[in-house]
């Protein structure tokens, strides 16, 4: 009972002391030493509530500084506050949490809520104190008011670009309601503790010490599987055993807050790779992989006429882009101004799919979005036209430039796939001649005029693995790359979707010139390249103008890169 001594000190049982002071002191201390924590917990909610609230209205403000660029670039209000809003409904996660931004005259800009929408806000006591600290040189701090028949606490900040107050706030009794039923369920733990606890001493020590099981199994599972994660102290006491998986949480928190960054600046390989070995190694590998290169035409045109503000369209294409890219379990290789690398069939298990089938997807998709962009300036376009009644030189140039239109290469085979540096700075790379010849395939768009052109090795590589991949290979030519000794066929990867008689059609007259072009019968390729009318035929047709080289081989030897 007593203990026992260690190199001459005491050391008392834990369940001594516990019992101990469960028996002489919980009726008198508890009730009131809990209502004093609860008192404190609730102080220091509120201040972690007043830090998440203000990390929150940060991120809000800066996105509305961006939508505020967008909408200065495309004169749609509408939209951008619908973007607005949406961002502020994916931060909210309370029922009652709101995200408001109220004009000087109490109109409401944007509201994002789980609640319904006002059009004035109604608190002029507030309203007047914002006006103020305005007046006061003072655009932000914590506020009370009210909102929708409730009380509110929150914090605020002027956005002289939308002339709005930017409010996140959440609604007191909601916030309070969760310690209070704590507050309950303890009182209620306590009484039962109580009545038991001069008998059942053990098993009320092994009901405290439960969390250590907890702690100590989920910390193990998290080792076992490689991935970190949040122990669940739901109903946890508070004590000490309690404050060491807080903290434990609260660094899983601040490390899963910085992988988060880390995944923005790195590939989801290499992410992985260093969770689960704690480093990364300057190091590489073969590998048979899928390579995509998109690169925007004209850009050198594009960049004069735009100046710096070449910066924020890139942002515009790559930032949906990339996610079409990653959205079929794509890594990015390089980003070089207008140029895209992307690698897939990196992830391994961690993709379902076929790694060409899924490069090919995802250049159609990119396709995609460029299209998107271009007929969003076309409508803004369109618009300036209708107030103005048309367009200057200048714009007219700048209306140009921003109709982005790219080729996408798509060529696969074995590479070294790894990471290149020095462990100062390093970065993971791709390297091989699969990954240049999707870059020769990306130049070859221009001349044959299709959006994606792939290799026979992509070709083959989808047929192997899937039945029905739902797309058509047109077989486009045997060329010759600029620094190459030996032809390869190309192919127009074509969606099933978008396969329509119409396009039969006409790749039929295609194909049929073509079969005649290999054979050296250009006389008559010629006529069938004529009467096809697919962009694609056109560069045949300029070819078999002139009569078939002698020794020809069916293979087109291409002069530049």
């Amino acid at each position: 009972m007593f203990g026992k001594k260690v190199n001459n000190v005491r050391v008392f049982p834990v369940t001594v002391k516990i019992v101990l002071t469960f028996t002489l002191f919980i009726l008198i201390s508890n009730f009131t030493t809990n209502y004093i924590n609860l008192m404190f917990n609730r102080n220091e909610l509120f201040k972690l509530m007043n830090e998440l609230l203000t990390k929150d209205l940060k991120n809000i403000y800066a996105y509305c500084g961006n939508q505020y660029d967008i909408f200065q670039y495309d004169k749609n209000l509408e939209g951008s506050v619908k973007s607005i809003e949406n961002m502020g409904i994916h931060t909210l996660k309370s029922e009652k949490g709101v995200i408001l931004g109220i004009q000087d005259d109490g109109s409401i800009l944007f509201q994002s809520s789980k609640i319904q929408k006002v059009q004035k806000f109604e608190d002029a006591d507030t309203l007047k104190t914002f006006r103020d600290d305005l007046a006061r040189k003072k655009d932000e701090g914590p506020v009370y008011f009210k909102f929708n028949d409730e009380n509110y606490f929150g914090m605020y900040k002027f956005n002289p670009r939308w002339n709005s107050f930017i409010v996140r706030g959440e609604e007191l009794n909601e916030f309070y309601s969760n310690s209070n039923r704590i507050f309950r369920i303890v009182g209620f733990v306590i009484i039962v503790i109580t009545a038991v606890v001069a008998i059942i001493g053990i098993v009320i020590l092994g009901f405290i010490l439960r969390y250590i099981n907890v702690i100590t199994s989920s910390i193990m599972k998290m080792i076992n599987s490689q991935q970190l994660e949040l122990i669940d102290l739901d109903g946890a006491t508070n004590d000490d055993i309690t404050y060491m998986g807080t903290a434990f949480n609260s660094l899983s928190s601040t490390v899963g807050n910085l992988i988060g960054i880390f995944r923005k600046f790195a590939n989801q390989d290499i992410v992985l790779k260093a969770y689960r070995e704690r480093q990364i190694k300057l190091e590489g590998e073969k590998k048979e992989l899928t390579i995509l290169f998109s690169d925007i035409k004209s850009f050198t045109h594009i960049t004069e006429t735009l100046g710096t503000d070449i910066i924020k369209l890139l942002n515009l294409h790559y930032d949906r882009a990339i996610r079409e890219v990653v959205k079929y379990n794509g890594v990015i290789g390089s980003i070089i101004g207008d140029a895209l690398l992307a690698v897939f069939g990196v992830l391994g298990a961690e993709s379902n799919s076929n790694k060409s089938y899924e490069a090919i997807m995802a250049g159609y998709m990119i396709q995609e979005v460029t299209r998107d962009l271009r007929d969003r300036m076309k409508k803004i376009k369109d618009d300036m036209q209708s107030k103005k009644g048309g367009l200057t030189k200048s714009e007219a140039l700048v209306y140009k430039a921003v109709l982005l239109e790219i080729g996408v290469g798509i060529d696969g085979g074995e590479v070294f796939y790894g990471t290149l540096g020095s462990y100062v700075r390093m970065t993971n790379t791709v390297i091989g001649d699969n990954v240049n010849a999707a870059s020769r395939l990306e130049g070859l768009t221009r001349i044959y005029k299709v959006p994606v052109i792939c290799s026979d090795y992509v070709k083959k590589d989808i047929e192997a693995a899937m039945v029905n991949p739902d797309i058509v290979f047109i077989e486009l030519d045997t060329v010759m790359v600029k620094g190459k000794t030996t032809g390869k066929k190309i192919y127009w990867p074509i969606l099933t979707r978008d396969y329509n008689e119409k396009i039969k059609r006409q790749v039929a007259y295609f194909e049929a010139g073509l079969k005649l072009y290999y054979a050296g019968d250009w006389k008559m390729a010629k006529k069938q390249f004529a009467a096809c009318k697919l962009p694609v035929a056109e560069e045949f047709t300029e070819r078999t103008k002139q009569s078939c080289p002698r020794n020809w081989n069916g293979i087109w030897e291409m002069k530049t890169k």
